[in-house]
């Protein structure tokens, strides 16, 4: 395919690194083809997705395209153009059935496929292209180490979310996942270091519920033994003092339900004890482990139907 010369593809000059500036996936069209496509593929390969609305292999292809140039991380780019609204560009380069797809390297199509396609064919398409292996695949990754997580298998989950941020240092999730892996592992100096890069990256908002963990897990060292506790409780079954710490033993334990359950025995006896605060300290731990666990939702259900009942 290299014999195809198409709108007078430039020779690489000054323009080195430009393309890496732009976006790894975008919209094409005739008018921004030549700097899309041509000169960007001077830098690196370009995948050029040749589609229409209507579609449906087109649809099939077009989110396993995006997703694993997005592993990728900018050892490739993909232009995707609607034939509809670029039917000109769609005949200079002979498109006769869509999904077309085309690689262009150093201004020329260099390799090319019609139809949609397995991802693991895709997988190896651009894997020839790069030269090398894909990166991990981000969002199995992260529902790894969620699973591994909530299943108190903290350093696996460490893992995961070490491998999310190799790909995507900017991944919010995988910052306080693996703050909160630490936590769970009882590194809280590495989960302060994990803490302190990703406010850096991704702000202070979305790890608010992890900072929350390693305060939670400093307070344990403060806390009487658990079996010192549970004689409390065992003589006196309303010692609400007891019963929260106690809490926030198990909690750093990983056993969230049984912490949760000594907290809202005391909003069922007592929502005034401390001004509210089994309540409060309840909110703390769904807001340290996250709303997505498991724990949290049937927590948040038991609580909900204590208050308003």
């Amino acid at each position: 395919m290299r014999g195809m010369q198409i709108f007078g593809a430039k020779k690489q000059g000054n323009g080195a690194g430009a393309a890496q500036q732009e976006a790894w996936i975008r919209d094409g069209s005739t008018e921004t083809f030549v700097r899309d496509v041509l000169e960007a593929s001077l830098q690196v390969p370009v995948l050029v997705d040749f589609w229409a609305p209507w579609c449906g292999p087109c649809r099939q292809l077009g989110p396993l395209l995006e997703k694993l140039v997005r592993q990728a991380r900018g050892r490739i780019s993909l232009v995707k153009i609607n034939v509809d609204e670029n039917p000109e560009l769609a005949q200079r380069l002979r498109i006769q059935s869509i999904p077309t797809v085309y690689a262009f390297l150093g201004g020329q199509p260099v390799a090319g496929f019609a139809g949609a396609q397995p991802e693991s064919q895709l997988r190896a398409f651009i894997e020839r292209l790069i030269g090398g292996p894909l990166g991990a695949d981000v969002e199995a990754e992260l529902a790894a180490g969620r699973e591994a997580l909530a299943a108190g298998r903290a350093a696996e989950a460490l893992a995961h979310f070490r491998r999310v941020l190799e790909q995507d240092p900017e991944q919010a999730e995988a910052w306080s996942g693996l703050v909160r892996a630490a936590v769970a592992l009882g590194r809280l100096d590495d989960a302060e270091k994990f803490l302190e890069e990703g406010r850096k990256i991704v702000g202070e908002k979305p790890l608010a519920g992890a900072k929350a963990a390693i305060a939670i897990a400093r307070e344990a060292g403060e806390l009487p033994p658990q079996e010192e506790l549970e004689r409390r409780i065992a003589d006196n079954p309303d010692d609400f003092e007891a019963r929260s710490r106690l809490a926030t033993r198990l909690f750093l334990t990983g056993r969230y339900d049984e912490a949760f359950d000594q907290l809202l025995h005391i909003v069922r006896r007592d929502r005034s004890w401390h001004d509210d605060g089994a309540r409060r300290q309840l909110l703390r731990f769904f807001e340290a482990l996250g709303n997505d666990h498991p724990a949290v939702r049937k927590g948040r259900t038991k609580l909900s139907s204590l208050l308003f009942a």
